[in-house]
């Protein structure tokens, strides 16, 4: 789940829905939420005791940790298939106990939050909750074990034991993911889900996207003109400019957030990154200028060089760039993301039309500037525009101005 951003808008967490002059749906229809104790009788989960969970998860050893977040740390487990009851490791089924951690970020409110959703909710695109557990002080949810783990994994994780994401899944596991998404703003659910990002995506053994953690989750608009008035929260880098800013929620904002992360996935780069040069820190400020210029090739992540068509990388290019308009209106619905997609998995690219894997630093170009700039045989006028020469064609310097916004450092 994601944190809290400092910028709060609203003090109060409960939704306020301003409809934009549209009829509104029925009630019934929506998935409002309701007391705790209504939540937690409706659902169709197993009430697991603190007990069970114990057993499953072998006293929650620190080996059995498959990750940690702001919920607090998730162990990995057993159960019987058929009863549910613990069984022995490496038997039965395995699933991903998440442990409440009183001193996290979040807290009972999203895990109550959690359960109302994905209690009811079921779409191959989402992750299956299997049951809870809710005894004295613990607080704990029961999934479905995703092998594959997260895609923040595959995508940034450089090591020997995790080979890079290839073209073809990239493309599947953004298309699994946007189903998902679809699915959540469809006309019957209208459920915002307010913190895409690649570690709430997690993949099975056949690297099928689903979507997890829904602590921060919130019914959307009555209609498709109106907003959420909610306090801002999610994770830096990933929220919508104008959602930061107005604290206004609509399925716009995930829309946005489902570009950074397409975005993500074609650079093989994090939204926000401290570690790299102070240019390139902020992915959507250094990319923006060369997608707009149709030069996606500048900015695909080298480890799939050689993968995919000119075609296929420009058409994504074309859509982050629609997703991340600062203008919310201009941003397509999730139905159109997935359609365009869709088209992409159908498209096979010609030989003669893929990118070929040469190194960014064989551009042509490069050499050329390199061989007519020397200087040391030059005073301190003429090498100061020799570097700017090259800066320029290395994509260093960015000559057009930036016109997309992005998050400032608000988190607290």
């Amino acid at each position: 789940m994601g944190c809290c951003l400092s910028i709060q808008i609203k003090a109060d967490e409960s939704p306020v829905h301003h409809s934009g002059g549209g009829n509104d749906r029925a009630q019934s229809e929506r998935l409002n939420l309701r007391s705790e104790g209504e939540i937690l009788q409706s659902s169709n989960l197993k009430n697991f005791s603190y007990s069970d969970l114990n057993q499953a998860t072998r006293n929650f050893r620190p080996d059995s940790v498959l990750g940690e977040g702001g919920f607090g740390c998730v162990y990995k487990g057993w159960i019987d298939e058929h009863t549910l009851a613990p069984a022995k490791p490496r038997s039965g089924m395995v699933i991903a106990v998440k442990r409440l951690n009183h001193e996290g970020f979040q807290g009972h409110k999203e895990w109550v939050t959690e359960i109302n959703y994905l209690g009811q909710l079921r779409h191959p695109n989402l992750v299956n909750l299997i049951g809870y557990c809710i005894e004295d002080e613990h607080r704990l949810l029961v999934y479905e074990f995703m092998p594959r783990g997260s895609l923040e994994n595959h995508l940034f994780r450089r090591s020997s034991y995790v080979e890079p994401l290839s073209w073809n899944l990239r493309m599947k596991i953004v298309l699994g993911a946007a189903k998902g998404l679809a699915f959540l703003h469809s006309p019957k659910i209208k459920v915002i889900y307010r913190d895409y990002k690649p570690s709430n995506i997690l993949l099975d053994s056949d690297f099928d996207a689903k979507l997890s953690d829904f602590g921060l989750a919130k019914d959307g608009p009555c209609d498709d003109q109106g907003y959420v008035s909610t306090r801002v929260m999610g994770t830096q880098g990933y929220a919508a400019p104008e959602y930061v800013a107005t604290g206004h929620l609509t399925p716009k904002n995930d829309i946005y957030s489902f570009g950074v992360v397409l975005l993500e996935v074609l650079t093989g780069r994090r939204v926000l990154d401290e570690n790299r040069a102070v240019k390139e820190r902020d992915l959507i400020k250094w990319a923006m200028p060369y997608l707009r210029k149709e030069k996606v090739s500048r900015i695909m992540d080298t480890r799939i060089q050689g993968q995919y068509s000119s075609r296929s990388a420009k058409t994504i290019g074309n859509l982050v760039i629609q997703c991340l308009s600062v203008d919310p209106r201009f941003r397509p619905n999730m139905v159109e993301v997935v359609s365009t997609l869709e088209q992409l998995q159908d498209c096979k690219p010609k030989g003669g039309d893929l990118y070929p894997a040469v190194p960014r630093d064989l551009y042509p170009v490069n050499t050329e500037v390199k061989q007519s700039f020397n200087p040391q045989n030059q005073g301190p006028k003429n090498r100061r525009r020799s570097n700017i020469a090259n800066e320029i064609c290395k994509g260093g310097i960015v000559i057009s101005p930036d016109t997309t916004s992005s998050i400032p450092p608000v988190l607290s």
